[in-house]
């Protein structure tokens, strides 16, 4: 299946009492299977933003387009269960097996129990779980590597046309973190899954991405390639938020001599 086209229009977000919007005047075309990381200072709306795709969080005005059709259109629960959805916290299903977590989605749409089984192991060589050892283990049995790799082969399982990742590396050490990120583009792009993935991390967002999107207080600071974000910031708040780690000023240099 190829990847969904995502469209936000004049996308806003308020939360009561607040006295600001959370997303304010948003307009952002996701292109079909792209791979798209936004970034930002804690509470800048990455994540809220996020949510607004699957419907998770309401819009105070504008509209999201998914293939042409209004998000808002369309049943919700039949939404949610098209986009997969990962987040930090994982969010397995302490009483279900492995298999059963990673099977959520297609048991939900009504597959069979054969193909749901070999959908699972399918998923679990995937993300590097040997279905013989990993199947039948509870949440408590896994290290923190493991619990993510299954939210991502769970996140997967239904072959959605759209996967939202809110931080889901981020309570990851270093070398799990890079290896789980390697899998995750080889996974997507051999899929052609359009990706919208959340990080506070800089350079996880460059490695990533097909093209990083850059967030303040609700609103969109810059959406470009990452050698363009490095080579030619559209402001001080973008060119700081990428001027502190040393592996950035070396891509800049390198950016910047193309």
């Amino acid at each position: 299946m190829s990847g969904a086209a995502i469209r936000f229009e004049d996308v806003c977000v308020e939360y009561p009492g607040t006295g600001r919007a959370a997303i304010d005047r948003v307009d952002l075309n996701v292109d079909a299977g792209a791979f798209i990381t936004i970034v930002g200072p804690s509470g800048c709306g990455k994540s809220t933003l996020l949510r607004t795709v699957n419907r998770l969080v309401p819009l105070a005005r504008g509209r999201i387009l998914i293939d042409g059709a209004e998000s808002a259109s369309l049943d919700p629960v039949q939404l949610r269960r098209s986009i997969g959805y990962a987040i930090q916290a994982v969010g397995l299903f302490a009483n279900m097996s492995v298999a059963q977590n990673v099977g959520v989605v297609p048991s939900l749409l009504g597959w069979e129990s054969e193909r749901i089984r070999e959908r699972v192991d399918d998923m679990l060589d995937l993300v590097r779980l040997e279905p013989a050892r990993y199947r039948n283990r509870r949440p408590r049995d896994l290290s923190g590597g493991e619990a993510q790799r299954v939210g991502v082969a769970r996140a997967l399982a239904g072959y959605p046309r759209a996967l939202l990742m809110d931080e889901p590396f981020g309570a990851l050490d270093a070398i799990v973190r890079r290896e789980l990120q390697r899998e995750l583009l080889e996974i997507v792009r051999g899929a052609g899954t359009t990706t919208l993935f959340v990080t506070h991390d800089v350079n996880e967002s460059l490695y990533l991405a097909d093209r990083v999107v850059v967030m303040r207080a609700g609103r969109i600071e810059q959406q470009a390639a990452p050698l363009e974000i490095l080579a030619r910031p559209a402001n001080e708040h973008v060119a700081a938020l990428f001027a502190d780690d040393p592996r950035v000023a070396e891509l800049r240099a390198r950016a910047r001599e193309q």
